[in-house]
């Protein structure tokens, strides 16, 4: 039961039921739609608005006018779902085998490595919430409210005051004040208004203002029984914008009720994106290799020497060996430190840091036309007449209608359309003719009329008609195969991507006394004004920027096809074949991947079309982004690999994309900067899954060779865990390289298949060194004695270490060097950390941490022994990783 106050302040009661989201409004504007007194009545409200303690008890009931998606995740939840990732949970089941065998340190690190990686995820996430939060505080709007004081009784009987509350404040039932530049602050129902015009783009896509106005009578002429929400004219939506006019309306819904908060909840969950489909190949392929090494360790040791379960820690040591413990860390700090660069120097907000690896490896940008390669403002084209012969008194009759209807009207801004015409036309002349009367547009009929007195024509007064192209035909005096071959040629303007307004005259007698809708029939027709989108003026340079990153473009736009070709030509943008969504509804979904990876340009599109297109997209290989700004572009950002918005854009969908771009305009020149910073992140996020995995391997097959080989282990646990230490330490220095310069020309990709032939090949390679070092320490070293076991760990310790660094500078820097052959490159943040493991490996040994880790000083002889096969594998390495960059 809701208690508030009727039309008299009285106390009035109103049974309300809870149910779901959009309930309050279906109640509203449901099939049984009530008049605008019965609305007020069911909601417990009045024209007077509530009382003060009535909408505390409402707020307190119904909760905060803010949609669930504006409502931050806690700190728990955040590390939480950082351990769903599934290479750290694979870490853990390493960290819990480890403690099982009693490997205490190597449990200990791993556990650290985890919780630092979460940590830094969600400090990365949170900080990206707090700049969010930012950008709705600079977009925040309050809203002018009616509530009335509490007397000395408890009743509402004081006079209403108006006051300015923070949206979130409102509650249902509330009566508020609309006026230009207002954002609707909940849904509402109008129930006055003056010339009040709302933009629904961010619903319905359409950029051209709709006029709102209440309606009593339910099903009234102008609202036909079961039109659509939007259809009704007394309904405006919370995310909607007012361009013209002003009002008075009702709150029927807020916070999750509302139809902003029910389109983004009832969108499907975001479909794994290209950084989730790397991490879930490389995982399963460290899986594999870990759960086959520990049996193959047991059952060989078993086999040759009759040992057991006491080669257990050994046998996890090798899968540790071969686990990059360090991926989590390296991964999440190239993120983060990307997209807080990303945010200080570009103003783009990361709000989920793998977005950012999305960004670096997309190779297709899906995007709207309006806003994006266009500046929602048309521009006069031409004007011409029947015969398509250009007619600049064409312009100028369109031009005095529309500077006489915004005047006589009292309009309080022109149309879009009208502002073209004015601003094209000679200013000079519109004065020149006397104001009679005016007719605005109405969206029935089509058409606005402006009736003046022009110069030397005494005792009549002109008609001047403008409006769609078939109204005005309807009512001009024309034989039928005329009327046909004029909508012809309008079809074919309109194919060449203009949009056209026909022009029509008629002389009436002076002596009339009033004009109505009748007295446009039997008119003259004068010809079309046509007119164009006015392209965004950096969309041209950016859009070749694009192409040349290797990002091709494809505009989804609900406009006619033509329009969207023009403004795609207009800007040197070649758009090939255009395909129109009536055609995808005729494709399956094989043939839907095939057509639209050929097509650039995508019309008449729906938010189900475009949803459909970018899952096709990914479905045929592509990593895709989706740029876009209002409630019907969700479905979209949620399927696209990485949901890109402005800072513009509607709550929902700024909350709902991955990227928010802190500018005020769909601006193509920041996703440009955005795209060059995922690629330096995710260029050295593949650069180091590259080098760590390749090494890791290599190590992994030498020790169970040599495990096989040799009477003793090849080298104790702790010293295994000493050199991933020192190895996964030195990986950090990946996260602030700078990546070789082709990483930036192309989206940088990384299939799990493509690495794992990678990584075999340099393993191979790698444990071929290894072995080499194990047969000199067998022939040169190893003998009688009691150190020998000793000496051949160290040994082989140093070799190992030297060969990681020689990895990291070869397989990294050398590949970077390789296509800068002749130019003096610096070492670097990777070639200082590689030099820096080298002198861990050759002194770790002879300082006084050796003795305890059982290592021991080495013959001198080996060393130049070393450096022999060190020398040899470098040839071999360097000729590889040059054969490897000539096939990239």
């Amino acid at each position: 039961m809701v208690v508030g106050q009727g039309p008299q302040g009285t106390t009035a009661a109103a049974s309300t039921t809870e149910a779901e989201p959009g309930s309050r409004l279906t109640a509203v504007s449901g099939a049984a739609e009530p008049t605008a007194l019965q609305a007020l009545r069911a909601l417990g409200s009045g024209p007077r608005g509530l009382s003060e303690q009535e909408a505390e008890r409402r707020l307190t009931r119904y909760g905060e006018n803010v949609p669930p998606s504006l409502r931050p995740l806690s700190w728990p939840r955040r590390l939480v779902r950082g351990l769903q990732d599934p290479f750290t949970a694979v870490l853990l089941v390493l960290g819990l085998v480890s403690a099982a065998v009693a490997s205490w340190g190597t449990a200990v690190v791993i556990t650290v490595l985890v919780a630092v990686s979460c940590l830094l995820r969600a400090g990365g996430e949170m900080r990206a919430d707090r700049a969010m939060a930012g950008l709705r505080d600079l977009v925040a709007t309050t809203a002018t409210v009616l509530r009335r004081p509490e007397d000395e009784s408890g009743v509402g009987g004081a006079a209403p005051v108006a006051r300015e509350l923070p949206v979130d404040q409102l509650v249902p039932g509330d009566v508020v004040h609309l006026g230009a530049g207002d954002l609707v602050p909940a849904d509402v129902r109008v129930m006055r208004g003056s010339g009040l015009r709302v933009r629904e783009a961010a619903f319905t896509g359409e950029s051209v203002a709709v006029k709102k106005y209440p309606v009593d009578a339910p099903h009234s002429p102008s609202q036909p029984e079961g039109a659509g929400a939007f259809d009704r004219p007394y309904l405006c939506f919370q995310g909607s914008s007012v361009v013209a006019g002003g009002g008075t309306a009702v709150v029927v819904a807020t916070g999750s009720d509302t139809r902003l908060a029910a389109a983004h909840t009832g969108i499907s969950a975001r479909a794994a994106g290209s950084f989730d489909r790397l991490v879930h190949g490389v995982s399963w392929i460290l899986v594999r290799f870990m759960l086959l090494t520990p049996p193959l360790v047991l059952m060989a040791n078993a086999a040759l020497r009759g040992q057991g379960l006491e080669t257990l820690p050994f046998a996890v040591a090798v899968a540790v060996a071969l686990t990059p413990e360090m991926l989590p860390v390296v991964v999440t700090t190239c993120l983060a430190r990307g997209a807080s660069l990303l945010a200080r120097d570009h103003r783009a907000i990361v709000r989920r840091l793998p977005a950012l690896h999305d960004l670096g490896a997309m190779d297709v940008l899906c995007l709207d036309k309006t806003g994006t390669l266009t500046q929602d403002r048309p521009l006069v084209d031409g004007s011409v007449d029947g015969m398509g012969r250009e007619d600049p008194e064409v312009l100028q009759w369109a031009a005095v209608n529309a500077w006489w209807t915004l005047q006589l009207a009292d309009l309080p801004v022109p149309d879009p359309l009208d502002e073209a015409i004015l601003a094209a036309a000679d200013e000079g002349e519109l004065v020149t003719c006397e104001p009679v009367a005016a007719l605005p547009f109405d969206p029935v009929r089509r058409l606005a009329t402006a009736v003046v007195r022009t110069p030397g024509r005494l005792g009549t007064n002109t008609l001047i008609v403008k409006g769609s192209i078939e109204a005005v035909l309807e009512r001009c005096v024309l034989p039928d195969a005329e009327r046909q071959r004029l909508n012809a040629r309008a079809a074919s303007h309109a194919a060449d991507g203009l949009r056209l307004l026909a022009v029509a005259t008629v002389e009436r007698p002076t002596g009339q006394r009033g004009y109505t809708p009748a007295d446009e029939r039997g008119l003259t027709f004068r010809g079309f004004v046509l007119l164009r989108d006015a392209v965004t003026d950096s969309a041209a340079a950016a859009l070749c920027d694009l192409a040349e990153r290797g990002v091709s473009v494809k505009v989804l736009t609900g406009d006619h096809p033509g329009t969207a070709a023009r403004a795609c030509r207009d800007l040197g943008f070649e758009p090939g074949e255009v395909l129109t969504a009536e055609r995808l509804d005729a494709l399956s979904e094989a043939d839907l991947a095939a057509a639209v990876s050929r097509a650039s340009v995508i019309a008449r599109c729906t938010p189900e079309h475009k949803a459909r297109v970018v899952t096709a997209l990914r479905r045929a290989g592509h990593t895709t982004g989706f740029l876009g700004d209002g409630v019907n572009d969700l479905p979209a950002l949620r399927a696209a690999d990485v949901g890109i918005g402005p800072r513009d854009a509607v709550p929902v969908a700024r909350e709902g994309a991955d990227v928010v771009l802190a500018g005020r305009e769909k601006d193509l020149t920041a996703i440009g900067h955005a795209i060059t910073t995922g690629r330096y992140a995710s260029g050295n996020i593949a650069a180091y899954l590259r080098v760590t995995l390749s090494s890791n391997l290599g190590n992994v097959i030498a020790m169970l060779t040599a495990g096989v080989l040799l009477p003793f282990l090849p080298m104790l646990p702790t010293q295994v865990l000493v050199q991933n230490l020192c190895f996964d330490a030195a990986q950090l220095a990946f996260a602030y390289d700078r990546p070789r310069p082709t990483v930036l020309r192309r989206p940088t990709t990384l299939n799990a298949r493509d690495l794992l032939t990678f990584i075999t090949r340099f393993g191979v390679l790698n444990a071929l060194a290894d072995l080499a070092t194990f047969g000199l320490l067998t022939l040169a070293v190893y003998g009688p004695g009691g150190d020998d076991e000793a000496v051949f760990h160290t040994g082989w310790f140093t070799e190992n270490m030297l060969t990681q660094a020689l990895v990291m500078v070869l397989l990294h820097t050398g590949r970077r060097a390789a296509e800068h052959r002749g130019r003096n490159r610096a070492l670097g943040p990777v070639g200082w950390a590689a030099a820096l493991l080298a002198v861990i490996g050759v002194l770790l040994p002879l300082s006084p941490f050796g003795p305890p880790l059982g290592m021991t000083s080495l013959p001198q002889a080996y060393y130049a022994q070393l450096t022999a096969v060190l020398a040899l594998y470098a040839v071999a390495l360097t000729a590889l990783v040059r054969r490897e960059a000539e096939h990239v």
